[in-house]
């Protein structure tokens, strides 16, 4: 059953139900059709280009798309499995890659960042995604095609649209974690921080950067795989230029993910140290003020002493040993301030 603006449902026997949308360019024009049944012969048209994208596919139908079009096997187990990792897998007739976009979690869980899986199928005239989650706005990629145009030089100008909106979701990402990671170090310094909640910012940040660790570091692989079978193909010598500028772009994401990886470090080792630091300063403080409060303790002891001694039971004996108290303890403060110790 197809829908609006390329927008198809495609059910199962079972009552399944897979999501599938698509548009189709001639001459590098876009064209107001297209059938998921017709993809093959979208796909043998010269002139012809063709996007397909695929969300929560049945099994079923996507081992009947690989027959028809003579995808690997492997590579279809891969792109609906629970787990994979970031990669880029080049075939005789066509090149699997695995990536992983990144956007703001929707909800209050504690990470801030929500990771989805889009696979991809790029054939000779065509791009085959396959998403598991529904969070990716799959509309962008759509826009971004028709931004960035150049669909006259084929299939790479699509996959070259695709991996754009990923990195530059990787972009918006990290640059969340960085403002994110300079107020903590604000917070680190106040006069009254709170340590618990510190810590636990800390955690989660380094979690958060960890997660994007994993997912930003193999794009590097995947976009010089998917270059470089470009440049083996020798097509389109146009697209050179902004397949540089992505990988430049995933280089500068990566590096900035690693600078933020040992920011998030120091930020954690200098929250212990402060800690120290001002647990001795405690520590200094307690000493000096029990040291100032022994002198009255002793003085007064001294004169408790069931003994006779000059100036007992008289004036001038009190008021020496108040006198003797007083000037002790302002001795000891005086000292003890000038060695920081309160």
């Amino acid at each position: 059953m197809q829908g609006k603006d390329g927008a198809e449902i495609a059910r199962c026997h079972d009552g399944a139900v897979t999501h599938i949308r698509g548009r189709v360019w001639r001459g590098g024009k876009p064209q107001d059709e297209f059938d998921f049944s017709s993809i093959s012969d979208y796909l043998g048209e010269d002139d012809a280009l063709v996007w397909c994208d695929i969300y929560d596919p049945v099994h079923s139908t996507l081992e009947d798309l690989a027959q028809e079009l003579g995808l690997n096997t492997w590579a279809v187990e891969d792109a609906i499995a629970e787990s994979e990792r970031t990669k880029a897998v080049v075939y005789r007739t066509h090149t699997f890659f695995t990536v992983y976009a990144v956007s703001e979690a929707p909800d209050d869980d504690g990470s801030k960042l929500s990771i989805h899986r889009i696979s991809g199928f790029v054939l000779p005239r065509g791009l085959i995604t396959v998403r598991l989650s529904p969070e990716f706005d799959i509309d962008t990629v759509s826009q971004r095609f028709d931004e960035l145009g150049g669909q006259e030089y084929g299939v790479g100008a699509l996959v070259h649209g695709l991996l754009d909106v990923v990195v530059d979701g990787h972009f918006e990402a990290v640059q969340k974690l960085d403002d994110e990671i300079e107020d903590l170090e604000d917070e680190l310094f106040e006069e009254r921080p709170q340590r618990g909640d510190l810590q636990r910012k800390t955690y989660r940040l380094r979690k958060d950067l960890v997660e994007l660790r994993r997912v930003v570091l193999p794009m590097r692989e995947v976009v010089n795989s998917i270059q470089h079978r470009r440049l083996d193909a020798k097509t389109a010598p146009e697209l050179d230029p902004l397949y540089a500028d992505l990988y430049d772009h995933v280089l500068r994401v990566s590096e900035w993910t690693e600078s933020l990886r040992d920011m998030i470090t120091t930020v954690f080792e200098t929250n212990l140290s402060l800690q120290d630091a001002r647990l001795n300063m405690v520590m200094k403080k307690l000493t000096g003020w029990a040291a100032i409060i022994a002198v009255p303790t002793a003085v007064t002891g001294f004169y408790g002493q069931n003994v006779l001694y000059p100036g007992i039971e008289t004036a001038s004996g009190f008021i020496v040993s108040t006198l003797l108290i007083v000037v002790l303890v302002i001795v000891l403060y005086v000292m003890f301030k000038k060695r920081d110790w309160l």
